[in-house]
């Protein structure tokens, strides 16, 4: 269950003659007339600068008719087998990726031996390495431009990295170490619990006498994510029970986005300080704010990403917000696309209560 929730020694014209068949395009939900803009192409991350493709960090689409939105999906989208086509058509990124890494990432991803996909540690590099070359390839063959880039969790540094905030490197060095930190902070854990808005569920649990609990993700009207130590989510999934709300644990080692996350933070923030963000050139909507990055801010958000909720309602309301029309399309998964299609209807219908409809 998707919940969430320096340059490269490569030949860049190689690793374009290397495609074969099809790609996994990814999903696309289209809900207005498409419009055309500015087609761009990748080529200064030693051969990678997708925030060509990307267009401008306006969010307005040339034609004025829709904006178009890529959305990355976050852990909890792996599974074995991923990347079976995208290795063999980026052999060098492949490569450079392994040894940055340490290890076999190609054969992990093909074997998932041990169930090692379900590792914190190997998920994050293995989504962001997948989802990165996934998006050099739809830039190859399709070139449509993107006015803004979402990402749930880790997916988010997919966003940054089409955005030209940083290099393939510089997102893989950081994915291994947000995941090797996460994996380290075990204990405690979450749950995702459906058909019941956030400020009920709290006051539920704050009824039953539930205290500790954080809402780890806000993914629609009716699926929240919270989060928790061993204990707390024990009672809080007794009271859950005894009021028939449905929930699901998730396949998690801690109870990431949330106050359990803050003895990494620091070490993160250190980390952060060694690397250099450009300023994004399409425009990424924050999860910590649901809103586009104010300049300066990235370090700062993906610190308080650890430890605070994904606000992907928020976020996708942004883009509604717009009214101009909104296309979209998933790389790497399906997840999100539902997620957005639940806020979509959850609005439609409120829109018609309110007319009266």
């Amino acid at each position: 269950m998707a919940i969430y929730f320096s340059c490269i020694p490569m030949d860049a014209a190689s690793e374009r003659q290397s495609a074969g068949k099809d790609p996994d395009k990814g999903s696309r939900r289209v809900i207005s007339i498409p419009a055309s803009g500015p087609q761009g192409g990748w080529h200064s991350m030693c051969g990678t600068d997708i925030a060509a493709w990307c267009g401008p960090a306006t969010g307005a689409d040339p034609g004025g008719i829709t904006v178009f939105a890529i959305f990355f999906p976050g852990q909890g989208a792996q599974f074995r087998g991923m990347g079976a086509d995208d290795f063999g058509r980026y052999p060098g990124l492949t490569r450079f990726a392994c040894e940055l890494l340490g290890y076999d990432l190609v054969s992990r991803c093909r074997d998932n031996p041990d169930d090692v996909l379900s590792r914190t540690e190997c998920t994050q590099p293995a989504l962001f390495t997948v989802n990165a070359l996934r998006t050099f390839e739809r830039e190859r063959r399709e070139c449509r431009p993107a006015d803004y880039c979402l990402g749930h969790s880790v997916g988010e540094y997919n966003a940054l990295l089409a955005a030209g905030v940083f290099d393939f490197e510089t997102g893989l060095r950081l994915v291994a170490k947000r995941g090797e930190l996460m994996a380290a902070a075990s204990g405690g854990g979450m749950s995702a619990v459906m058909n019941t808005p956030a400020p009920r569920l709290l006051d539920v649990l704050r009824e039953d006498g539930v205290d500790g609990v954080d809402v780890a993700a806000y993914n629609t009207d009716a699926q929240v994510v919270i989060a928790g130590s061993d204990s707390v989510l024990r009672a809080a999934h007794a009271s859950l029970k005894a009021r028939g709300i449905r929930f699901a644990p998730l396949r998690v080692s801690a109870a990431f986005h949330s106050r359990h996350m803050e003895p990494v933070r620091s070490e993160f923030e250190s980390f952060l300080e060694g690397f250099t963000f450009a300023e994004p050139r399409t425009t990424v909507i924050c999860n910590v704010t649901g809103r586009p990055y104010e300049r300066g801010t990235i370090p700062e958000m993906l610190s308080r990403q650890l430890v605070e909720p994904v606000r992907w309602v928020d976020s996708i309301r942004y883009l509604l917000s717009l009214g101009t029309g909104l296309d979209y399309e998933e790389i790497g998964g399906k997840s999100l696309l539902r997620m957005v299609k639940s806020i979509e209807k959850t609005d439609v219908r409120n829109a018609l209560v309110k007319s009266g409809v």
